[in-house]
């Protein structure tokens, strides 16, 4: 069954109706699980604040780069530091739901602006992604999308 959208108000009651079908996704269930698990993991915790702080005097560090005398020291005790973190078991399990989660929206995005409009390009972060809305082949090859 197809709905009419009339007016602006109908556009945003239907979006509403498609953020709570997304709440009940079970890929949504799953990053809230997730979430939740990093959130009670003391460990990861404490990783995620050494590895901040560590970014942080990265950060500082960057501003002189390798003339700063202890360059070499942090710019290997972060990357350290942020391995162990991505290592930790609920850390790992976070970011790979929120990936799922990311895909999902930006699929939902891109079939939205596909509907409107096949050239419509959706903004992803995603370079592989950002390179489907054109089409095959992409810009710049005389596909679908007209540019050439």
């Amino acid at each position: 069954m197809t709905t009419i959208i009339s007016t602006p108000v109908d556009l945003l009651d239907e979006s509403t109706a498609v953020g709570q079908i997304i709440l009940q996704s079970e890929i949504y269930i799953d990053y809230k699980h997730a979430r939740a698990q990093l959130k009670e993991d003391e460990e990861a915790r404490d990783l995620i604040n050494s590895f901040a702080e560590w970014k942080d005097k990265y950060d500082d560090v960057q501003r002189f780069g390798k003339y700063h005398p202890d360059y070499k020291t942090i710019s290997k005790q972060v990357r350290v530091v942020k391995r162990e973190m991505d290592l930790q078991k609920s850390v790992a399990a976070y970011k790979k739901a929120e990936k799922e989660l990311e895909q999902l929206l930006n699929e939902i995005c891109a079939e939205i602006a596909g509907v409107v409009s096949p050239t419509i390009k959706v903004p992803t972060g995603n370079p592989y992604f950002d390179n489907s809305s054109c089409g095959s082949g992409g810009c710049g090859s005389g596909g679908s999308c007209g540019c050439s």
